[in-house]
């Protein structure tokens, strides 16, 4: 039974991870200037999904530490574990910056004008997201060392 517990878990940590990814892949590719207000409300719900994906991600992947798989001492003994977190506060770190954009652009989109983006916010909000996704493919590169015990303290 509890083999299919973990496996139930591990599912649910991959939807979620999974989820994540196309989110931002979504908000990278939508995201341009001169974005239509459906275009941008769009980018507002996929960012909101974006977020409750990622705090699902925590307590999916948080119940797995301390319940299920190998337990809080394996975990807390690795170093990919803590490199992993690491990037993923990294990661959530720099998606701040463009929801917040996002929210702002409510003034417009409530009177159904698109969002003005100025250039130099257009630039750092598309950084943003690229180094996000970079920092999703190096989590992509950490859990299965984690998961096969590379770098045990």
């Amino acid at each position: 039974m509890m083999v299919l517990i973990n496996s139930l878990m591990a599912t649910l940590h991959h939807i979620c991870a999974f989820t994540l990814t196309a989110c931002l892949v979504y908000e990278l590719i939508a995201f341009r200037k001169g974005l239509r207000v459906e275009e941008a409300r769009r980018i507002q719900k996929v960012d909101g999904w974006y977020g409750i994906s990622a705090g699902l991600l925590v307590v999916v992947g948080l119940l797995r530490v301390f319940f299920f798989e190998k337990g809080p001492n394996y975990y807390g003994a690795s170093s990919m574990f803590w490199i992993k977190m690491t990037l993923f506060v990294i990661v959530g770190l720099l998606s701040v910056y463009p929801t917040i954009r996002y929210i702002k652009w409510n003034s417009f989109l409530n009177e159904n004008k698109a969002p003005e983006i100025a250039e130099q916010e257009f630039k750092n909000i598309r950084l943003l997201l690229m180094l996000e996704i970079a920092g999703l493919v190096l989590i992509l590169f950490f859990a299965p060392a984690m998961a096969r015990a590379i770098g045990m303290n």
